[in-house]
């Protein structure tokens, strides 16, 4: 049983930072890709940012540029630093893990999900 654990959300005015850390429990960490999602009130869960087992990484267009995804093997964590925060960012934030090991945006590839951070930014 794989469990993540998210950490780091929180309230920030707009143009602030943030960065959220994802634990992950497992042997496996270092094959494994994961990505990051986010899910505002009223709307569907999307995706954000993806790293694959080789550090390769994956962003949607509403972040390119502005986050950034990272991974730390010898701690079996994953990172999302996230600048220039917007309003539009308001999200619960989860972090989720694709056992293939490639990027993706496609929540189907994911197996295990965290339990989600709370991001708000205030305008």
């Amino acid at each position: 049983q794989v469990q993540l654990v998210e950490s780091g959300g929180g309230l920030v005015q707009a143009g602030g930072s943030l960065r959220l850390s994802c634990a992950a429990s497992g042997r496996t960490f270092s094959s494994v890709a994961m990505g990051w999602f986010r899910q505002a009130p009223g709307k569907e869960r999307e995706f954000v940012a993806a790293i694959s087992w080789s550090d390769s990484t994956y962003y949607a267009d509403s972040v390119k540029g502005r986050f950034t995804i990272s991974r730390d093997n010898a701690k079996n964590t994953v990172y999302l630093q996230m600048n220039s925060l917007k309003p539009e960012d308001t999200a619960v934030y989860y972090c989720a893990r694709n056992p293939a090991g490639y990027n993706s945006g496609l929540e189907q590839r994911y197996d295990y999900w965290g339990q989600g951070t709370q991001v708000t930014v205030s305008s």
